[in-house]
């Protein structure tokens, strides 16, 4: 039997559990939640004594990692993996306060995880077992696609990119309808149409072998009503250099949380 120790069930570890849970990718899961929850525990000291997890999954906020992580040092064994989620904590931080010879995992999945279509990018110690890195991958793939790196400084741009990617989304969907808006739309069609044409678009992207520039290029016919809105949005004063400093924003954020 698989014993998973959620300590965090906010937005992401709740859409964590819902996902573990529909897919059965534990036996039995116990949660701290200091906010409370049907079947949580409040603390730390209401776990049962007796209990020996598999691995613990931290999804505490990194800004309150420092206080949270110390009731969880007795889990530190040869047989419990603990799986971090906390944007900007490295290995090298756990390791520091669990233990030099803890098994870790570090990972960064992302909210679509709640559906099922998340993505994670984990990286993981060298104390963790290949059966640990395993069951991790498991866990992670329960909710979506995982790939693996071995250079862990590679997760912060992962951060900026995927973590926060789904806000970056949503943020272009309210500006869309907006921009419907303006253009004359009533704001619940023009709302409508950027929520359907974003995710309907994002299913594409998904199922088609094509390239998005490919894609992307399907839609525009030359100098059609596509091609005037492209020759404003990929200029020089277009999305692209927005999003190259808004992703070097979100990685060195990431990078100033580990400090």
């Amino acid at each position: 039997m698989t014993t998973l120790l959620l300590v965090g069930c906010g937005k992401m570890g709740g859409a964590l559990l819902r996902g573990w849970r529909e897919a059965r990718a534990a036996d039995r899961f116990e949660v701290v939640e200091p906010a409370g929850g049907e079947g949580f525990h409040r603390e730390a000291d209401a776990l049962p004594k007796d209990l020996a997890p598999d691995v613990v999954v931290l999804a505490v906020k990194p800004q309150t990692m420092e206080t949270a992580l110390p009731p969880y040092r007795r889990f530190a064994r040869p047989g419990t993996v603990f799986l971090s989620i906390a944007a900007g904590k490295t290995l090298r931080y756990f390791a520091r306060r669990l233990g030099e010879e803890t098994a870790i995992v570090r990972a960064m999945p992302n909210t679509p995880a709640a559906v099922g279509r998340g993505i994670t990018v984990a990286c993981a110690n060298q104390h963790t077992t290949p059966a640990q890195r395993a069951l991790c991958d498991r866990l992670l793939a329960a909710v979506g696609e995982v790939a693996w790196v071995e250079d862990e400084s590679l997760i912060d741009p992962v951060t900026a990119v995927s973590g926060g990617g789904p806000a970056y989304v949503f943020l272009l969907i309210e500006v869309l309808a907006k921009a419907g808006v303006a253009a004359g739309l009533p704001e619940e069609l023009a709302m409508r149409l950027a929520r359907s044409t974003v995710s309907g678009a994002g299913e594409l992207a998904r199922l088609s072998p094509e390239p998005a520039s490919r894609l992307r290029e399907n839609v525009t016919s030359p100098n059609g009503t596509t091609f005037e809105a492209l020759k404003i949005l990929m200029g020089e004063k277009g999305i692209e250099p927005l999003f190259v400093e808004a992703i070097a924003a979100a990685t060195r954020r990431s990078r100033e949380l580990a400090e």
